[in-house]
This record gives structure tokens, C-alpha cells and sequence, in this order.
């Protein structure tokens, strides 16, 4: 999932939202501390999985279910922790030479984006296997990690001036492929939950398009506006892959269905037309007579459904899942709400608010919030206790040397309960799985 940054938000008195991988927790950060939330009831309730006091958040990761946690500070911004926050230990730190603008997770790899390299960890045991330097500028740490370990692949802008995106395969260590989706440069990039799939948009903001991740083929394009540019704050695959939701910074959310069966369709004719694609070939036929510019819109899908919020210029995170068997459409704000919102079945409906809850109340204040986990208790800076904690993973490290480092001995070993974290055999009180 993507991220925001560029966190003048929590000077103001927002707060910062990160979905989990497969939807189903919900990082939040204030200028006072960071929880995460269960999403399985969240029809109904908001659970709290974990409180802790800590410095201001740039960034916050959760992997999957586990209780590990990737963050980076604003105090320290060139410094990665990885925690354990349900033993509420550091595991270890690295330091890199200018400040970490992402960080992405999957059960293989964990990636550190800086605005002119990406590091290649290995999660088992947090040692860097590759880095890809002299990466074209990024100064919005724009990049997309699959949450698969099948097809572990990573994705970033392979240039300034275009919107080339790089695909590299994170476990074989090798450039894939390189797919030229736009012709401004990129503003969002999304994976499918198998990997095979990437959703891209430009700085223009009008077409997502999605292509195959594996040969770069396009396989849809998706037409979000006709009469202004945005910029795409969030982009993402629905956990069933079936849809693809985007905000931007104007007041509304479109929801795109992707319908593959049009092109299994059209294979399976062997390219042959029938009575029932009539109106496709009249299509064809009227637009083979128009300007490109024109037949392109004619060709773009269209929303299937909208979300029409409040005001523009406020910062969404968006996913759908599926809970307790619905699919549902959560969007989680920098203004401190998370909204929940049923799909419609029918093409062109607005979606129905189901329910709003507030993440900046305090715990015994907050609104749908229930099933406190008794166990949790604030701890020191960044969810580890006052005085615990581990030093610098093998010294302060440079953008050369942090391959060397190594997950620091005072936290838990890259192994044993590090390693059940990281596999989810060890999940924190309260978690559960959204998926019917």
C-alpha cells in the first residue's frame, strides 16, 4: 500500500494512515504516539490492537498479521527500527545516508527507499542483498513492493521526465522489465495481490492504466477524469483483485471494475465477431474515423462507483476487502477518520456510508472502539520500553556500508520468536483475518 509523506500533516495536528498488506489492520500515527486496529468487525467496531508513546512518525509498516513493525521517526529520519511492538523490543536499526522516503514489506523482503537508491533486505535475517543505486530522483519515495512471495517483485520510476516504470524481481535479484505508461512522469504504482499486475497513474492524473508485470503488456485503461489534472494520492487492488480504487486531492474516490472476462472472451472467439459484441464493432468502426486523442476516450473504462466526500485537498489512504463476506470500501484520512462504505452492485451508484470512526480520540474516549488488549502499555520512544531497546545495527552506517550490518544483539535474534514474527505464526492479541 502506498504512504503519506511529506509529513507537515502532523505538524498541523493530523495524523498519518498506512493499511497492512492484505487490509486487514490499519497503522495510525499522531504527534504523541501510533496504534494499529483490527479491520475484522470494522462494520461495527474499531479494534485496538496497540498503543504506544512515541517520537513523531515519518513512516509506519506492518507486516501482514505479525507483530513486526518497520518505522522511522522525524527526530531520525535517516534511521530504520524494526520492532516486535507485542514484546515491545527493538529488534534492530540500520542507518542509511539520507532520510528514508518508503518503506515496503512482504514475508521475503523488506525495501528502504531513498530519494536516489533502494536497499534489498532480507527479512529472515535483515542483511542487504542488493541495492539499486543511482536510481532516477524520487523525491517522494514512489514505489511498490508486491505483497506476494510467489512473484516478489519491486516497481519505481525509471525516469524524471516520463513515466517509465522499472519492474525489478526482488528474490532472483535482476531487472525484468521496463514498461513506458506514461508520458509525464509517475505519481502512483500499485500491485495486485498476486504480483502479476501493476496499476500506474502520471502526474496528469486523468488514466490509470494496468499492465502485466511479468511482459509489460497493457491489459486496461482506465479513464478518472476528463476536465481537470489531479494529483493521485492513493492507488490500490481490492483483495480480490476484481477492482481498483484511487483518491486524489480533490473530493472524490472512483472505483474502477476490472472485467477480465471481456478478453477471455475476445480470445476465445479467436478474434471473431458475434451477435453479442455488435456494439463493440460499432464502436470500432465509428471511432476508426476519429482522432487518436478522441478514440482513446471512447476505448477508456470508466468508474463503476464513486465516493463523493466533504472537501478537497485532504489526504486519503483507500482499500476494499472483504469483511464478515461484504465487500467493503474503507478510506482512512489524514484528518483523522476512517470511513466505511458498501459497494454497490449496480455500475454508476454512489457507494452507502455504512460507518465513521474518529482515530484521534484517546483510548477510553473513543468512538466504536472495544476489546481492549489488556496486555498493552506504553512504553519508551517508538513502542520500545524505557531503557530497552537495541543500539545501531553494527554502527552508524552510510548508504555503502549498511550492507554490512547486522540486526543488533540487544533485540531479538533473526530467529526464534524474530522469525515467528516474521512467518505470522506469532500474531498480537486482537488481530484477525478479514477474508470470508
Amino acid at each position: 500500500m502506498m504512504s503519506l509523506l511529506g509529513r507537515t500533516d502532523v505538524d498541523a495536528g493530523e495524523v498519518f494512515v498506512n493499511f497492512n498488506q492484505n487490509i486487514t489492520s490499519l497503522a495510525v500515527a499522531t504527534s504523541g504516539g501510533y496504534s494499529l486496529y483490527s479491520l475484522g468487525s470494522v462494520d461495527s467496531t474499531l479494534d485496538k490492537i496497540y498503543h504506544t508513546k512515541s517520537d513523531e512518525l515519518l513512516l509506519i509498516e506492518r507486516l501482514f498479521e505479525s507483530s513486526l513493525v518497520a518505522i522511522v521517526s522525524q527526530r531520525a529520519p535517516r534511521k530504520l527500527k524494526v520492532c516486535h511492538f507485542k514484546k515491545q523490543s527493538e529488534i534492530c536499526n540500520y542507518s542509511y545516508a539520507n532520510s528514508i522516503l518508503a518503506v515496503k514489506l512482504n514475508r521475503e523482503r523488506l525495501i528502504v527507499c531513498l530519494e536516489e537508491s533502494l536497499y534489498i533486505h532480507n527479512i529472515q535475517d535483515m542483511k542487504v542483498v542488493h541495492t539499486i543505486r543511482d536510481t532516477p530522483c524520487n523525491p517522494q519515495g514512489l514505489c511498490a513492493l508486491s505483497s506476494s512471495s510467489e512473484h516478489c517483485y519491486l516497481a519505481y520510476p525509471g525516469s524524471v521526465t516520463a513515466g517509465e516504470v522499472q519492474i525489478f524481481d526482488a528474490i532472483n535479484l535482476h531487472a525484468k522489465t521496463m514498461i513506458p505508461a506514461h508520458d509525464t512522469p509517475l505519481a502512483a504504482l500499485a500491485f495486485s495481490p498476486s504480483g502479476t499486475e501493476i496499476a500506474t497513474a502520471s502526474e496528469r492524473g486523468t488514466v490509470i492504466r494496468v499492465f502485466s508485470s511479468q511482459d509489460g503488456s497493457r491489459l486496461f485503461e482506465l479513464r478518472r477524469g476528463l476536465k481537470r489534472c489531479v494529483s493521485i494520492v492513493s492507488l490500490s487492488f481490492s483483495t480480490c483483485a476484481e477492482y481498483l480504487v484511487s483518491s486524489s486531492n480533490t473530493e472524490t474516490v472512483h472505483i474502477f471494475r476490472l472485467d477480465r472476462s471481456a478478453t477471455e472472451t475476445a480470445e476465445g472467439h479467436g478474434g471473431k465477431q458475434t451477435s453479442d459484441d455488435w456494439m463493440g464493432f460499432l464502436s470500432k468502426t465509428v471511432t476508426s474515423y476519429l482522432p487518436t486523442q478522441v478514440t482513446d476516450v471512447f476505448s477508456q473504462g470508466r468508474a463503476f462507483a464513486s465516493v463523493t466526500l466533504a472537501e478537497a485537498g485532504v489526504r486519503r489512504m483507500c482499500a476494499i476487502t472483504t469483511i464478515q463476506k461484504q465487500l467493503r470500501l474503507l478510506i482512512a484520512s489524514q484528518d483523522g477518520y476512517l470511513y466505511v462504505y458498501s459497494i454497490p452492485a449496480v455500475e454508476g451508484a454512489e457507494c452507502q456510508l455504512i460507518k465513521r470512526h474518529d482515530l484521534r480520540m484517546e483510548d477510553h474516549y473513543a468512538m466504536d472502539i472495544k476489546g481492549l488488549n489488556s496486555g498493552v502499555s506504553i512504553g519508551g520512544a517508538a513502542g520500545v520500553p524505557p531503557g530497552g531497546g537495541a543500539g545501531n545495527a553494527g554502527g552508524s552506517n552510510d548508504g555503502k556500508s549498511v550492507a554490512a550490518a547486522a540486526p543488533s544483539s540487544g533485540g531479538d535474534k533473526p530467529g526464534g520468536s524474530y522469525a515467528s514474527a516474521v512467518k505470522g505464526d506469532e500474531p498480537a492479541g486482537g488481530a484477525s483475518s478479514n477474508s470470508a
